[in-house]
């Protein structure tokens, strides 16, 4: 099948038709958006073709569920993506083609895209009752090839979602303002939308707390993360390196002088003060960890050789070498979390 025939069997064929016509008239869409540079794209997918990722969506795994304190969270994700089904298979053939990229590229005015094969951070992201995502920015370089990271793709893949089960996708102009000065975009996670957004020092986004009825706590918000990345940016958006920054969402509207508290706000409380300690906890460990691990540039290099060329042998055979060697780079990159305490 030729390549364009093949993006458009799996792409729908009028948004491809109708960015074509008119890229710069989408590249200004997205320039234009606020709080920051995006697009929200309905019936992004072929339907067939989102049909069958729908189906062959893996299962929530708790092994794919642990959080950064290695605790099973609500929160699975599978990077892997080869490995999910034959749609899965096509989908990231599909993503690093050059039409594919090409769209997008259309669609955004970021010219020269580069596909991430490691999916770091991205692939499926399936999320549970109960789960949310504080306001934050994400790590601005990759960690293997250091280029910058510019575009989050997000194909959300719920058959069923209510708006008031929660889970919407937030966009802020800035979360530390006060509640009146941020603007906020709402987004809510239906099938077959695409949200694209600049990956940015001003990029803020999360979600909110999935809140579903007792007789649907079987469902979870279920999507497909891609990120893009360039050999360069603009000079006035480059930043040091750092990781995922989160900023802790406003208190709700509710607690405001006269209120009474009552046992649902105080557990609310408690959760958002236990949420703050923990950001404030991360952020501890990795000033440690740069610490321990700044100025062994030479080690780093060999880990970054190393796992390119385990990644290519692992693409060209069915050995899974790359997860010992990804578990070596992070050591090497941001060093153990309890350097300099032994």
């Amino acid at each position: 099948m030729a390549p364009r025939q093949a993006l458009r069997d799996r792409v729908n064929r009028e948004l491809v038709g109708a960015v074509e016509r008119q890229p710069e008239a989408w590249a200004a869409r997205f320039a234009g958006a606020q709080p920051f540079p995006h697009l929200v794209i309905d019936n992004f997918l072929a339907l067939d073709f989102c049909d069958d990722i729908c189906a062959q969506f893996p299962p929530f795994a708790e092994a794919a569920a642990l959080n950064e304190d290695g605790v099973v969270g609500q929160k699975a994700t599978q990077e892997k993506v080869r490995e999910l089904g034959p749609a899965y298979l096509e989908l990231d053939d599909l993503v690093q083609s050059k039409e594919f990229l090409g769209l997008v590229e259309k669609l955004t005015g970021i010219e020269n895209l580069q596909y991430d094969p490691w999916y770091f951070g991205g692939g499926t992201h399936d999320n549970r009752h109960g789960q949310d995502l504080d306001p934050h920015v994400d790590f601005n370089y990759h960690p293997i090839t250091r280029q910058h990271r510019r575009l989050n793709l997000i194909v959300y893949l719920n058959e069923e979602w209510e708006g008031a089960w929660g889970g919407s996708l937030q966009l802020h102009r800035d979360p530390r303002l006060p509640r009146a000065a941020d603007e906020v975009v709402t987004v809510p996670p239906t099938l077959n939308r695409c949200v694209i957004f600049e990956t940015s020092e001003r990029s803020w986004h999360g979600f909110e707390r999935i809140d579903l009825p007792a007789e649907k706590q079987h469902l979870s918000r279920r999507s497909f993360a891609l990120y893009f990345y360039t050999k360069s940016r603009p000079a006035e958006q480059i930043a040091l390196a750092h990781s995922t920054i989160y900023v802790e969402r406003h208190l709700p509207e509710r607690f405001a002088p006269g209120y009474t508290l009552g046992d649902d706000d105080v557990r609310e409380l408690r959760r958002l003060l236990s949420r703050r300690d923990q950001h404030l906890a991360r952020l501890y460990r990795e000033v440690q960890s740069l610490s321990a691990v700044r100025g062994d540039s030479l080690t780093l290099q060999i880990a970054t050789r190393l796992a390119s060329k385990a990644y290519a042998f692992e693409r060209a055979t069915s050995i899974p070498v790359t997860p010992p060697l990804r578990a070596l780079w992070r050591l090497l990159r941001h060093g153990r979390r309890d350097a300099g305490t032994r």
